[in-house]
């Protein structure tokens, strides 16, 4: 047994953890959780927690349904939420066969396998997410079917005991007792809506994070009488609630993005590896960006970002390298802006770091910038200057994803055959149903 275990189970034991919840997700990203014992514990890190994988989307075939929860050590945390009542603590778990090897269709085990080969490659990975949410007095709907917010302020507001200030300062300090460090939180364009930014920290680590982030933020509205919706876009005529993402790789302390009296601080290998992300980006908004109602936020306009493209201090571009601290070593990075906060984060970190180290290790050649917005441009000026369109619907973002090896090949057989069909499904149900738009317009004059 290593220190780590030995340190889950003293912990359980001096604070007389009551419940151990085992966490993982299905290819969605949708959180997933069994109570055990905490006597059972110290099995489970040996011999892993059975379980019907075929129960679960995207996990197993009914033929091969029996599977493992081995849970990881290092992300053992006590929930605050439940630590007065009856102490309750959480460990992320890997999903393994019953041989005990790495199963293919687990979506944390894709994440691992994509930093196994930046690893090989040298690299390590570090990610910050932005991550943007809808505050809502309730789940129901008003009388037009529309969702209430909370409030109706706008972009970094301050409103002196607003219901959003308290409910922000309570989600950060329960965030800060998890051990997720916050860098800044604030209100943001849309009624109800809000930001937290996280601090940087490796992708499985970050990916994990935002998983716990989640359920912390509807833990304390739910406590607060309030609703928290990481849906992409609850409002027409709102923005959407994005989760633009910081990401730069270091070697050893050397941040491999930063190269002094480059332009834009950019080094050779941040160029390629924002090539590569450009270049596959259309093969992987599917994952990216995974409902139906991501596509209003991507086409909504705002600054949701729809082209293949890349700037500096230019929000209407896909990527954006940010110059807040143009001569700090350790602050270049790069910032993709195509990704919503309703995603699996396992999977869309998987992808991205995936198509920039493919682009590093085929040293794809970097566009040129991008100065001006790209979102004003005509459909000449953007085909021109080659800022082809991302997918404009779940439909066109499917057939991308199944006309591409990149995207099979980093999936692997089980989860990218699962996630497809999980999509086209949604889709299905989705073109079957008549919407209010149609009646409202059609109902009347056909």
């Amino acid at each position: 047994m290593d220190r780590q275990q030995e340190f889950v189970l003293r912990t359980i034991e001096e604070r007389d953890v009551r419940f151990v919840r085992m966490w993982f997700t299905d290819v969605v990203g949708s959180l997933k959780s069994v109570a055990l014992a905490p006597a059972e514990v110290e099995a489970a890190f040996e011999e892993g927690l059975g379980f019907d994988g075929s129960s679960i989307e995207g996990l197993s075939r009914v033929s091969e349904a029996d599977m493992l929860l081995q849970p990881d050590p290092s992300t053992f945390q006590i929930l605050p939420w439940r630590s007065e009542t009856e102490p309750t603590a959480r460990m992320f778990c890997n999903i393994l066969t019953p041989d005990g090897e790495p199963s293919s269709s687990d979506p944390r085990g894709v994440l691992k396998r994509v930093l196994e080969k930046a690893s090989d490659m040298g690299f390590t990975c570090y990610t910050a997410p932005e991550i943007e949410f809808y505050l809502l007095k309730s789940a129901d709907l008003d009388a037009e079917g529309r969702p209430t917010p909370v409030d109706h302020e706008g972009y970094f507001d301050h409103v002196p005991g607003g219901v959003v200030q308290d409910f922000r300062r309570k989600a950060v300090n329960m965030l800060e007792a998890v051990g997720i460090s916050v860098e800044f939180s604030h209100h943001e364009a849309g009624p109800g809506q809000n930001e937290i930014d996280l601090r940087y920290a490796d992708a499985l680590q970050t990916a994990d994070n935002i998983m716990t982030f989640r359920t912390v933020i509807k833990e304390v509205a739910l406590s607060q009488g309030l609703y928290a919706t990481f849906m992409p876009k609850p409002f027409t005529e709102h923005p959407g609630s994005g989760m633009h993402t910081h990401f730069s790789l270091f070697e050893g302390d050397t941040n491999a993005f930063f190269e002094a009296g480059s332009e834009f601080r950019l080094s050779r290998t941040a160029g390629h590896f924002i090539a590569g992300i450009l270049r596959h980006a259309p093969e992987f908004t599917s994952v990216t960006n995974q409902f139906v109602n991501s596509y209003k936020r991507l086409w909504g306009g705002g600054e949701a970002p729809s082209y293949q493209s890349w700037g500096h201090n230019n929000r209407s571009a896909l990527v954006r390298v940010p110059l807040s601290k143009p001569d700090k070593v350790q602050a270049a990075r790069i910032e993709y802006r195509g990704i919503d906060s309703a995603t699996n984060p396992y999977l869309s970190y998987a992808a991205l770091l995936a198509a920039g180290l493919r682009g590093i290790e085929h040293e794809y050649q970097l566009p040129p910038v991008e100065l001006d917005d790209v979102a004003a441009m005509s459909s000449a000026e953007r085909r021109a200057l080659g800022h082809n369109p991302l997918p404009s619907s779940l439909y066109d973002a499917i057939r991308e994803t199944e006309e591409s090896e990149f995207m099979a090949e980093l999936l692997g057989e089980q989860v990218y055959d699962y996630f497809l069909r999980n999509k086209r499904r949604d889709w299905n149900d989705y073109r079957r149903v008549v919407t209010h738009f149609e009646l409202k317009n059609n109902l009347g004059i056909l």
